[in-house]
């Protein structure tokens, strides 16, 4: 983790902010992930790569919705990943999908979405941090986000 690169994003306007722990958003941007997921193989390639990222992306942000943290900037959401248990595989693939996106998105490229059932592990797997994430562990990032701001 980028302790310089997360004290930069607390201090931007849309960067990282602790806030009020917010579970019903948790809740809505899980099952945003999954709807956004069922639309991949109902369009092109340029939309599979941005939906792909998108469904990821939400279901990552879940989690920062579950513990209070409120962020802006993809590229700080990413860099947070570490404080949940991700590795540097998970965090490479959100990385990669990102730059998929932007390519799609911005640069009128045609580069393919990384395969479906890896967007879905990776839901999976916030799923799964989700569940496992009680007061404790909340507290512990919450803690650990307040150091680096200091």
């Amino acid at each position: 983790m980028n302790k310089e690169k997360i004290k930069w994003c607390c201090r931007k306007k849309r960067g990282i902010e602790l806030i009020e722990q917010k579970e019903h958003l948790e809740k809505s941007y899980i099952k945003e992930s999954e709807e956004d997921l069922k639309q991949v193989n109902c369009v092109g390639e340029k939309w599979k790569a941005i939906i792909g990222y998108y469904s990821c992306y939400e279901a990552l942000y879940s989690l920062l919705m579950k513990c209070g943290i409120k962020s802006e900037i993809h590229e700080c959401t990413i860099e947070l990943m570490e404080l949940f248990g991700f590795d540097e595989k998970e965090i490479w693939f959100m990385q990669t999908l990102k730059r998929i996106r932007e390519e799609n998105q911005y640069y009128l490229k045609r580069e393919k979405l990384i395969n479906k059932e890896e967007i879905q592990e990776f839901i999976f797997k916030c799923k799964e941090i989700s569940e496992s994430l009680n007061s404790e562990k909340i507290e512990k990032i919450r803690r650990i986000l307040n150091e680096i701001q200091k």
